[in-house]
């Protein structure tokens, strides 16, 4: 999908797409993570990504994701990215990640804000911006985020 793709390099033809995915099956082998797929549980249909990514001249450890355009603004990017951010912080021990994002990504940037993400660098990556989530700064975000979801599903 032309927009989907709009800001990870675009569309790829089937030998691109194979390669991709050879690259992140690949990167759980070397490096013992990668991407995460994604699947909704009412249908059991794949909708996305999301998960840690540091190849060689990366700058930093990036936590992303991408999904289908028809789950745009349903809450998945940020339910998954959250997840694999606690996984990265409890079990990879890492102390922060980055999120690589293109200016024009404003629904992107949105949800790297709602995990306490900040602009680390204005610094560009081919013309992407680089935020940044501390093991600190998210937990703090995360567990108010967690309180008011119980809130919400309180018995009226």
């Amino acid at each position: 999908d032309a927009e989907v793709t709009r800001f990870l390099g675009g569309p790829q033809d089937e030998a691109g797409a194979w390669r991709n995915l050879c690259l992140f099956a690949g990167a759980w082998t070397i490096q013992g993570y990668s991407n995460f797929s994604v699947v909704e549980k009412a249908t059991g249909r794949w909708i996305g990504r999301a998960g840690a990514w540091f190849p060689p001249g990366w700058p930093g450890r990036e936590m992303g994701w991408a999904f289908r355009r028809e789950v745009w603004g349903q809450g998945y990017a940020t339910e998954a990215a959250s997840a694999c951010l606690v996984w990265a912080f409890e079990t990879l021990g890492w102390a922060e990640a980055i999120h690589v994002i293109h200016p024009e990504n404003a629904a992107s940037i949105t949800v790297a804000k709602k995990m306490g993400a900040v602009i680390q660098s204005t610094e560009t990556t081919e013309k992407n911006l680089i935020y940044c989530s501390s093991k600190e700064t998210f937990a703090t975000r995360h567990a108010a985020a967690e309180e008011k979801k119980a809130i919400r599903n309180l018995p009226q």
